[in-house]
């Protein structure tokens, strides 16, 4: 039993169809609300670094927190491409503000309406992506939000490079108002979309409704099988939701304790491997390793290449090899990685943190940035979101993505407070920091996280009756199924 992993025999539940044309399209246009969070998250660390920024203005990744319960309830009431149009229109709202702010005021009421429309979409996205996704590919599909993430990045910080460059100290403007362009992508594409069959049953559309759109997601008219598995786990759900006063307490039951766990650790863990840092601070961050102001946006913009590229990765492998392996490689990696910068950094400033900092040995901690950046990119980056979004029984799911994303969001809000004064106290020492975090959480995932690869999203509770730790805490009658202990 290594690891404690539990891989179920799913070959039974092998579900007719094919991956159509029409999924690949959804996805994609589900997937784009990843570009809104990336741009946000570039741009904004860009803009500091831009000497015609004059107001000091740090992105409040805390009031996207709030946009997060709201969009759960709208997630489980009204469905997710709804919930994703929403966040697309609040988005765009909060772009136009920013992009002809006046004074700090304006700033601000951009920045919580941008929060609130990135909670809506990844409250929803991520949900949408896994229900909408055969089985067999829900991984690769799942992936590409994260590949929009990048992908947002990226833009974001040849955005900055290029508006640095304009004069009249009007650049920074330009940056902030292409935060629209993502939005409109998602607004319009979201239109044209159908909600996912788990959530029209949720919400009682009629059989005929539903078996249409499965035949049209699956490209076959055998759909009955999955039709009726969705209807039983819905039937599931009610009988949940009946039995508790509060649906949304209803994940505080015993049986639900190896999701919550999962659902709180997964992004708790995620930020705590400093990505956020590196990727939000990096103009700073390598300006301090003695880059100029461009050289420093251009070195973002190579990290940020490297993110796409091992994010690509990732999408090719994820349903090949399962889920675990990402996680233990992408970790041993990172660890690696960050030692081995601290080390250097240690070195060259030692604790007064004054030096000069040769060309070579630049450019050497900027590769072993990058040897992190895709650590992170195929491992912790795209599984911190697909994780979650598929573990969750039908009943819970919705308040499930909502903690997630919470936890997400409001981790990313504290480190992003306390890094500059975490640098300033213990310079190379932060390295060692995160990575202690880094060795903790691989030693989480080779223990205690099951293999959840090619499973159905309905059948998915079945793999922690059969895990040597989770089984304690769920009914044995919850599984069915032959399991493979490995």
């Amino acid at each position: 039993m290594a690891g404690g992993a539990a891989v179920v025999d799913s070959s039974s539940k092998a579900y007719p169809g094919r991956m159509t044309a029409f999924v690949i399209f959804a996805s994609l246009v589900a997937a784009c609300g990843g570009l809104m969070l990336g741009y946000d998250i570039g741009i904004s660390g860009g803009v500091t670094a831009m000497s015609s920024f004059l107001q000091p203005f740090f992105p409040d990744v805390y009031r996207k927190e709030q946009g997060i319960w709201p969009a759960s309830y709208s997630t489980s009431k009204h469905g997710r491409k709804l919930s994703i149009i929403i966040g697309a229109v609040i988005f765009l709202l909060g772009a136009a503000f920013n992009a002809a702010a006046i004074h700090v005021a304006m700033l601000y009421i951009g920045r919580l309406l941008l929060g609130l429309g990135v909670g809506f979409v990844i409250q929803a996205a991520p949900l949408y992506l896994s229900e909408m996704a055969p089985s067999k590919s829900r991984g690769s599909l799942n992936t590409i939000f994260q590949l929009m993430i990048t992908i947002g990045i990226l833009v974001a910080n040849l955005v900055n490079y290029a508006t640095n460059k304009i004069q009249g100290g009007w650049g920074w403007r330009l940056s902030l108002g292409l935060a629209a362009l993502p939005a409109a992508i998602v607004l319009l594409g979201s239109i044209s979309l159908p909600d996912t069959p788990n959530s029209m049953i949720e919400r009682g559309a009629s059989e005929e409704d539903v078996k249409k759109n499965l035949r049209r997601i699956r490209g076959t008219d055998d759909v009955h099988e999955e039709y009726q598995d969705l209807c039983d786990a819905c039937a599931n759900a009610t009988k949940a939701a009946n039995n508790n006063n509060n649906k949304k307490l209803a994940i505080f039951q015993r049986k639900y304790v190896p999701q919550m766990v999962m659902t709180f650790l997964i992004p708790f863990f995620q930020q705590l491997t400093g990505i956020n840092v590196i990727m939000f601070y990096a103009p700073v961050l390598f300006q301090t390793l003695g880059f100029g102001n461009d050289a420093s946006l251009m070195s973002a913009v190579i990290t940020g290449l490297v993110n796409v590229a091992a994010t690509g990765v990732a999408f090719l492998v994820v349903d090949r090899y399962g889920r675990r392996p990402l996680f233990l490689e992408g970790g041993l990696q990172m660890l690696l990685s960050q030692v081995i910068i601290g080390s250097l950094i240690r070195k060259v400033f030692g604790v007064a943190g004054m030096a000069s900092v040769s060309k070579g040995y630049a450019y050497g901690i900027v590769a072993l940035i990058c040897v992190y950046v895709a650590g992170f990119a195929w491992s912790w980056g795209p599984l911190g979101w697909l994780v979650p979004s598929e573990i969750f029984p039908l009943e819970i799911r919705s308040t499930g993505q909502g903690i997630n994303a919470t936890i997400n969001m409001l981790m990313t809000f504290v480190i992003g407070q306390v890094f500059l004064s975490l640098l300033c106290a213990t310079k190379f020492g932060l390295f060692f920091i995160f990575a202690f975090f880094v060795l903790s959480m691989t030693l989480f995932a080779a223990f205690f996280l099951p293999e959840t690869k090619g499973i159905p999203i309905e059948d998915m509770s079945k793999v922690w009756s059969q895990h040597w730790f989770w089984r304690r805490f769920v009914p044995s009658e919850d599984s069915t199924r032959r399991v493979e202990m490995v």
